[in-house]
């Protein structure tokens, strides 16, 4: 190991944990002595924690494990003393009834162990979606310094017309198999589609959020998009471990001081630029309320309006996150969008995003376009307002079909996905190109708002060759979807929103130019319905669910439990430890 002494600016808050020199002989006997540290070592190096959320169950962060090790070798050689914590790992593929409520979770989980235990750094490991921005909130909450490193794209498989996106690749499956197109053997699809571990290699939620971290100042230049099975994953690895040593020697910058306003418009700025997935908007929000940061959906449709996207990746471009990786990754992105970022913006490197992207290049300018020819013309993202979402709705407007930007049709109502699983393809329904879906009781507090938002179409359209219609719901999407899909209604049906009150044929407008979701309904109508209605009965009775019934916020806040907004001096309290260390 080396013997780097680096000078603090800050005391190390593991030396003031273990100062004492009454503690009791067990505890130097099981604690100290039992993980190879001296006394000494852990009161004058650098304490750093590796939080793993690695698990047999999660393919997408399957490597994890691995990449431990390198970070692990990464803070020896820097002189720190590193400790892995093992915490709850979410995959988005597998868990139920979705992984959105355990994100919350999550992040309790990482806030406790950081104000738990002596760390001066960490390193947060997370792949699959909601365990980056768990890990990302929770270290944010405890205000200890922090590297984010992304286990990492998988490597799809290649098949006919190119590589084959994870998710995205099976959506557009499943629209040609029901409509006829396609005589693929869906199990044998299926076997092969995850070719190696890491997560989507769209951009997805995971893709999106890991990119994201770049710009928001947290993660390594260039580190979000090599692949899982990329050896120079692990070469990120081992710098994240160098660098959280370099940052709990300096004391810093604390989360607070890097996520700022200035940080949160650049990762907005990102996120359209790759029209990225829209659950990172309640990510971000929930985030932002964290650290005390006033954003709101209306700062996210300023952004879009202005940003262009540039990023040539599925689901609303061509290419895979490995193509963009080698055009220059984020920090060509980055580069290209310099006239639109706060170029002062710090960040866990120890330069300003402007000092980083001065040796940043473009090498495939198809793959990153320059500002002034667009993938696609208009907005990524749009927040829509109206008398059916008072408090927003968003949609992914560069992965819909623009004819129903502007659009008016009958509803059809939906009371949750399984009456959608049952009658949508049940030709009385009367259903046309020009009915507007309504799925509703699927918000936070409905059904812990499920990936349900890109609502299938009927198999009668599919055949005609109908391939987009307008889908509203208090649901999410997943990032790797398509489709002209609003999302995220707030408030929910289930609280008594708006889309509680929707009745079949009730008339929807939309219109996204003038950012306006209007159900033409009377108000005295609408006020007789909500006299009449009734919410539906709460199933959760104890545990987790029913602290999560009870807490959660609207989407239009980040569906972050309302008791873990902001931050204050109980979430690092070290005045608690200077006369007792505390034992078994």
């Amino acid at each position: 190991m080396s013997d780097n002494k680096t000078s603090q600016s800050r005391p190390l808050r593991s030396a003031r944990w273990f100062r004492k020199d009454d503690l009791p002989g067990f505890v130097h006997r099981s604690t100290l002595a039992a993980a190879g540290w001296s006394r000494e070592d852990l009161m004058t190096r650098p304490v750093v924690g590796i939080l793993n959320t690695w698990s047999d169950i999660n393919p997408c962060n399957l490597n994890l494990r691995a990449l431990a090790e390198e970070v692990r070798t990464g803070v020896l050689e820097a002189g720190g003393i590193p400790f892995e914590i093992p915490l709850m790992s979410i995959s988005e593929n597998i868990i139920k009834p979705t992984s959105f409520p355990f994100r919350n979770l999550l992040a309790m989980e990482v806030e406790e162990t950081l104000r738990g235990y002596p760390f001066d750094a960490v390193v947060l490991l997370g792949g699959c979606d909601k365990t980056q921005p768990a890990l990302l909130m929770g270290a944010a909450s405890a205000r200890t310094p922090f590297v984010f490193l992304a286990s990492g794209p998988a490597t799809p498989r290649s098949a006919t017309g190119g590589q084959l996106a994870n998710a995205t690749g099976v959506w557009r499956l499943i629209d040609q198999l029901r409509a006829g197109e396609s005589q693929c053997d869906f199990a044998s699809f299926e076997r092969s589609v995850m070719g190696t571990v890491g997560h989507c290699a769209e951009m997805g939620t995971a893709s999106s959020m890991s990119a994201i971290c770049e710009a928001l100042g947290v993660a390594l230049p260039g580190s979000s998009l090599v692949p899982a099975a990329d050896r120079r994953r692990s070469h990120c690895a081992r710098e994240a471990g160098r660098r959280s040593v370099h940052l709990a020697s300096e004391g810093g910058p604390r989360p607070e001081e890097i996520l700022d306003a200035r940080a949160f418009d650049n990762a907005i700025t990102l996120l359209c630029a790759v029209g990225g997935s829209t659950n990172a908007i309640i990510h971000l929000l929930a985030l932002a309320g964290r650290v005390g940061v006033p954003l709101t959906l209306d700062r996210f449709d300023e952004i879009a309006r202005r940003v262009p996207l540039i990023a040539n990746v599925q689901p609303a471009g061509e290419h895979l996150t490995e193509r963009l990786m080698t055009a220059g990754g984020v920090p060509a992105l980055l580069k290209t969008l310099k006239p639109l970022l706060h170029l002062d913006a710090r960040t866990i490197d120890g330069r300003t995003i402007g000092e980083i992207i001065e040796t940043a290049e473009v090498l495939d300018a198809e793959v990153i376009r320059p500002l002034h020819n667009p993938v696609k013309p208009g907005e990524t993202l749009v927040v829509v307002k109206g008398n059916l979402a008072p408090d927003g709705a968003v949609m992914k407007a560069c992965a819909a079909d623009p004819k129903l930007f502007r659009h008016r049709g009958r509803a059809v109502v939906f009371e949750n996905v399984q009456t959608i699983a049952d009658r949508i393809d049940d030709p009385a329904l009367g259903i046309d190109e020009h009915s507007v879906l309504i799925l509703r009781n699927a918000g936070p507090v409905g059904a812990a708002m499920p990936e349900w938002g890109m609502l299938p179409l009927p198999r009668k359209l599919l055949e005609r060759g109908v391939r987009d219609m307008l889908r509203i719901s208090d649901a999410r999407m997943s990032g790797t979807a398509y489709g002209a899909a609003l999302l995220h209604v707030s408030p929910e049906a289930a609280i008594g929103g708006p889309l509680a009150l929707v009745r079949d044929g009730d008339i929807i407008e939309l219109d996204v130019p003038a950012r306006r979701l209007q159900l033409c309904v009377a108000p005295e109508e609408l006020e007789r319905r909500r006299r009449e209605w009734q919410p539906p009965p709460r199933v959760h009775a104890r545990g987790y669910r029913k602290l999560y019934d009870q807490h959660v916020e609207q989407a239009h806040l980040g569906c972050d439990f309302d008791f873990l907004r902001g931050a204050n001096e109980e979430t690092l309290p070290e005045g608690l430890f200077d006369g007792w260390v505390g034992g078994w």
